[in-house]
C-alpha cells in the first residue's frame, strides 16, 4: 500500500496521540477541537490507509495497538519538530502549529527547495494556483512572510528558514512511520552524507551490501564539506553523515565510532622521494604540498607533521581526491591521505605511499546522526552494515562499534 505523509491530516494525527495520552475519543475531541463523529472518521480513515487498526476499545477506555504505538511515538515526534518551527511566528496566535495543514506544509517545502511557484508545482503535480493559495493561508498562519522574492526566484528568510527546518523533520518522522509500519520498505530511499574519508570504501562497499540484501532500497549520496552536511542533516535532508567525527561533543548531534584511520604520505610514482622508508622533516621540506582547506582537520594534522620546522610551500588547497590524484601523478607533489583514499591508485601503480603511517594523525572515522534520532528498519540495517564493514578496517577494541541503544 502506498502512503506518503501529505495523504494524513494533522488534525487526526495529533488526535491519535490525544487518545493515547487521555484514553478515549471523547477526551481527544475536546484537545484537537473536533466533534466525537468527526474524529471517529479521521481515525477510521488513517486506519483505512494504513491497513491497520489503532486502537482497540476496552471496559477502561482506548487502548493504542502495537502498531499505534509505533505511530503514536512518531506523531509525537513530528508534532514537537513542528511546533518549534512555527514557536514565536505569531503573536496573536499561542500555537500556530495547530493551524498548519500537510497541504500547506507540502506546498511550503516544495516552493523552499524549488526555488519558484511554477517549479513547485510541477514538483508536486499541485497546480500553480494551489501552490501559492496553500503558501499564502500558511503565511497567514505565521502572521508574516516566509519567503521573499530575490530577482526571479524565491528565498527563504530567517522565519522561513526556521519552520522550513521543523517541517521537514516532522515529515521525515511521518516517513519514518510508515516504514516502522512496513508499507514502504520497499523502495525506500536512505541519504547519507559522505565524507571524502569514507567515499572510497566505506560506504561504497556497505551500499553494495543493502542493495545486495534489499534490491529495491534506494541510496541518495550528498557530497560536501563538513559544514554542508551537518546543515543537511539538522534538516532532516540527509539522514546521517558517514566520516571523521569531531574531537569534542556537537550539541544536537551523536558522534558514533567505527574505526581509526592513520594518515600516510602519498605522491605520484616519478617522486624523487618514491621507495623512502623513512623520510625525514628535512627532506619532506623540500617539496611542494597539497593540503586540506584551511581550519579542516586534514590541515591540523599535516601543520602538527611539521611543528617546530618551518612550513613547506602548500601552493594549493584541496579536499577533492580526484583532484589531488591527478596533481601527485602530474607533479612532485606530497600530500597526506587516508590509505583507503589512495589504495586504488597505488595498486595500480599510479601513486606510492612514502614512508609508514603517521601514528600522531590517527582520526576516529564514524557516523552522525541528529541527537534523539531513530532510524527506520532499514536505516538500521545499513548502520549495522556499516559497523560490520568497518570491523574489517583496523578498528581497535577501545572504540567499540555498537550502535547507540536509543538505535534499537
Amino acid at each position: 500500500m502506498n502512503v506518503e505523509p501529505y495523504d494524513f491530516n494533522l488534525r487526526h494525527l495529533r488526535a491519535i496521540s490525544a487518545i493515547h495520552n487521555h484514553g478515549s475519543i471523547s477526551a481527544a475531541a475536546k484537545v484537537v477541537n473536533l466533534s466525537q463523529p468527526a474524529l471517529t472518521q479521521g481515525i477510521a480513515k488513517i486506519e483505512k490507509q494504513l491497513g491497520y487498526s489503532l486502537f482497540e476499545r476496552r471496559s477502561r477506555g482506548m487502548v493504542v495497538t502495537p502498531t499505534g504505538h509505533i505511530l503514536v511515538l512518531r506523531i509525537e515526534a513530528a508534532i514537537k519538530h513542528l511546533a518549534r518551527g512555527a514557536k514565536g511566528l505569531n503573536k496573536a496566535f499561542q500555537h500556530p502549529d495547530r493551524l498548519i495543514t500537510m497541504t500547506q506544509i507540502r506546498a511550503f517545502i516544495a516552493t523552499a527547495d524549488a526555488g519558484s511557484f511554477i517549479a513547485a508545482a510541477r514538483m508536486t503535480g499541485l497546480s500553480q494556483t494551489a501552490i501559492h493559495r496553500a503558501v499564502g493561508d500558511l503565511e497567514y498562519v505565521a502572521g508574516l512572510k516566509l519567503i521573499e522574492r530575490r530577482g526571479q526566484g524565491l528565498w527563504l528568510n530567517n522565519y522561513g528558514k526556521k519552520l522550513a527546518l521543523g517541517a521537514r523533520l516532522a515529515v521525515a518522522e511521518l516517513n519514518a512511520a510508515i516504514s516502522d509500519i512496513g508499507l514502504e520498505v520497499d523502495g525506500e530511499t536512505i541519504s547519507i552524507g559522505a565524507s571524502p574519508l569514507s567515499r572510497t570504501f566505506l560506504v561504497p562497499a556497505a551500499m553494495a551490501k543493502l542493495i545486495d540484501q534489499e534490491p529495491k532500497a534506494r541510496i541518495n549520496i550528498v557530497e560536501g564539506s563538513w559544514r554542508e552536511l551537518t546543515e543537511s542533516l539538522r534538516e532532516g535532508v540527509i539522514d546521517m553523515i558517514v566520516g571523521a567525527v569531531r574531537p569534542s561533543d556537537i550539541a544536537d548531534l551523536d558522534q558514533i565510532p567505527l574505526y581509526e584511520d592513520r594518515l600516510v604520505i602519498a605522491a605520484g610514482k616519478q617522486h624523487p622521494l618514491a621507495g623512502t622508508k623513512d623520510p625525514s622533516i628535512d627532506m619532506l621540506s623540500q617539496y611542494p604540498w597539497i593540503v586540506g582547506p584551511a581550519n579542516s582537520p586534514l590541515r591540523a594534522h599535516w601543520e602538527r607533521l611539521f611543528k617546530g620546522h618551518k612550513l613547506p610551500p602548500s601552493p594549493i588547497d584541496c579536499g577533492s581526491v580526484m583532484i589531488i590524484g591527478r596533481l601527485l601523478t602530474d607533479g612532485n607533489y606530497l600530500t597526506l591521505l587516508s590509505p583507503d583514499q589512495v589504495a586504488l591508485q597505488i595498486r595500480s601503480g599510479l601513486l606510492v605511499q612514502i614512508g609508514e603511517q603517521l601514528d600522531d594523525t590517527a582520526r576516529i572515522i564514524g557516523v552522525s546522526t541528529r541527537k534523539g534520532w531513530r532510524p527506520t528498519i532499514l536505516q538500521r540495517q545499513f548502520t549495522t552494515i556499516l559497523t560490520n564493514v568497518a570491523s574489517t578496517m583496523k578498528s581497535p577494541e577501545s572504540l567499540g562499534t555498537e550502535i547507540y541503544p536509543n538505535w534499537r
